[in-house]
């Protein structure tokens, strides 16, 4: 027997709802990524973290705090711009994602199987040359958004 079509729709909903939460929280994370990114641009902001960092008294075993002074130093304040800027575009495409699919928007559901779908290849290259358990959870959960909206995508239903 098949369910009514309104448990269906509303089941759907709300897995669209969801989707659209995680995109909106990855819009805002982008933007304090490019409000942090555009502080860092300005010289004494970045000299003051520099130091921030390399005068902390944390027992430090595995050397990340080096590795990112390291990292940053080879960056230097300059390159934030280009990073605060390009954390803006992702957050206005998540956004647009997360938005139309709150709005049950079907271009929303395949815009987003393809910004989504179009990062899984460097997903599962990032996963097998530099694994780590955070690396492979989006990854899974990316190709889980992606056949889920695919799926709904496919089926005929009602839009308002």
């Amino acid at each position: 027997m098949t369910k009514p079509v309104s448990e269906i729709e509303a089941r759907h909903s709300f897995g669209l709802r969801v989707i659209a939460i995680y995109e909106v929280i990855k819009t805002v994370c982008l933007i304090f990524v490019a409000f942090v990114a555009f502080g860092l641009h300005q010289e004494q902001n970045f000299e003051r973290l520099m130091r921030t960092l390399e005068h902390l008294s944390l027992q430090d075993s595995s050397g990340m705090r080096w590795r990112l002074v390291e990292l940053l130093q080879e960056m230097g304040p300059s390159k934030f711009m280009a990073v605060g800027i390009v954390a803006l575009a992702y957050a206005a495409i998540f956004a647009a994602e997360g938005i139309g699919l709150w709005l049950r928007k079907h271009w929303a559901e395949w815009f987003t199987v393809i910004a989504t779908g179009s990062l899984i290849p460097v997903e599962v290259y990032e996963v097998l040359h530099k694994f780590n358990w955070l690396k492979l959870g989006a990854l899974i959960g990316n190709v889980v958004i992606v056949i889920y909206l695919i799926r709904i995508a496919m089926q005929p239903h009602k839009r308002s």
